[in-house]
């Protein structure tokens, strides 16, 4: 069981710390941690192995003292940042690690690397202090600790994710911030120095309060879709995850946020069912399934008297070929989508507009739907009630969940 241990003491003249003769015997000799493995060899062989010069890692290990955990709680005290979950990632110079590399190699060990062991022992040591686990998928906040020379503690935090659903109850607010069309975003007197093109959005209104209760840097929004700017978002709204940059901030109230946000926007937007979640879910949420649909409440505006008897036509749209739409055809690809009508049911109002309810997949253009944009979409209602027609107004009123 010791052969081993007599060859790597014989290859490093006994100058090797008990770190790094318990690594390489992790395989040959049972403990509970390296520095116990190699107390047996030293009871084994009668050496002490305390106070020697390591030739693999130059006393590395040394540096993992209290002066280290001190510059950890100092650098968390002073972001002021929460967390519950953490990793450790370290930078230890590269001759190190080779020669810590090259000794493995030369008595055939697959064992665990120098720099494992020291992102190991650090995360034991914050777990030890702080009570917070180790994760190492999704942390709230990454420890990155500089060895080479005098230690350096940086504290990277990672962002957090808030799911909800939002409703738009006014016209004329765009989901999220558009730059300036004139100054893009830099501040002229076009836009009174903001570099807006709109005072607000349904992102703003929401970000600016939750970055303010999180201390973060900077927020984004993710959307399931988006509505048109004249267009409001009803019935359970549109999900979505806003994305906050660097929160210091991270255990928060979220009925609390809800009632407060809604409060200050009431009459503009309202925000639902806020909850955290991982980041895959700003990615999922925009993914559509076969199964996913909407559904629209719009106002059908015609040129002349339409015939009534056309309108059961409607009702039986159901695969439509959509050119990219004129409208949005300067930040979209121009190609021909096939959509389809799930379900339609319409109101006449008067001789020349009617309500129409209509259920369709996701992605379909309903207001290039109504007016068939020159013909880059087809079949539409215009042509079906053979007159000019224009959606006057529109609302989304349901959309399906992901």
């Amino acid at each position: 069981m010791y052969e081993l241990a007599k060859k790597i003491l014989d290859e490093t003249d006994g100058k090797i710390c008990k770190n790094c003769l318990g690594r390489k015997l992790s395989k040959t000799i049972e403990g509970s941690n390296n520095i116990e493995r190699a107390d047996k060899v030293c009871d084994e062989f009668g050496i002490d192995l305390d106070d020697v010069e390591c030739v693999i890692c130059d006393n590395l290990f040394d540096k993992l003292d209290e002066n280290l955990y001190k510059k950890i709680d100092d650098k968390i005290k002073q972001l002021g940042v929460e967390f519950e979950t953490f990793l450790v990632g370290s930078q230890i110079d590269k001759e190190i690690q080779k020669r810590d590399e090259e000794f493995s190699e030369k008595f055939d060990l697959t064992v665990e690397t120098i720099k494992k062991e020291v992102n190991r022992l650090i995360g034991l040591g914050i777990w030890e202090r702080y009570d917070k686990e180790a994760e190492f998928e999704r942390q709230d906040i990454v420890f990155n600790v500089d060895l080479r020379r005098k230690p350096k503690v940086k504290i990277q935090i990672n962002p957090l994710y808030i799911e909800g659903k939002y409703n738009k109850l006014k016209r004329g607010i765009p989901q999220t911030k558009w730059p300036c069309s004139k100054c893009k975003g830099r501040g002229c007197e076009e836009c009174n120095f903001t570099g807006k093109q709109y005072p607000e959005s349904v992102e703003e209104l929401i970000s600016e309060h939750v970055l303010k209760l999180t201390k973060g840097r900077e927020a984004k929004f993710h959307g399931a879709g988006r509505e048109d700017i004249d267009v409001l978002m009803l019935g359970s709204g549109r999900p979505f995850v806003l994305e906050i940059k660097e929160p210091r901030i991270r255990n928060l109230d979220y009925a609390k946020l809800e009632s407060e946000i809604n409060k200050i926007n009431e009459g503009k937007t309202a925000y639902h069912n806020l909850h955290p979640c991982e980041r895959p879910r700003k990615a999922e949420i925009k993914q559509s399934s076969p199964n996913t649909y909407k559904v629209y409440r719009a106002i059908v505006k015609c040129d002349e008297a339409f015939d009534e008897s056309k309108l059961d036509e409607l009702t039986k749209l159901n695969e439509i070929h959509q050119q990219t739409p004129l409208r949005v055809l300067r930040r979209r690809t121009d190609m021909v989508r096939i959509k389809h009508v799930l379900d339609l049911s319409y109101e006449i109002i008067d001789d020349m507009t009617f309500a129409m309810t209509i259920k369709t997949e996701g992605g379909l253009y309903i207001k290039e739907l109504i007016s068939g944009d020159e013909g880059r979409s087809k079949p539409n209602v215009g042509e079906i009630l053979g007159v000019n027609a224009i959606c006057e107004q529109l609302d989304v009123i349901e959309v399906s969940e992901k």
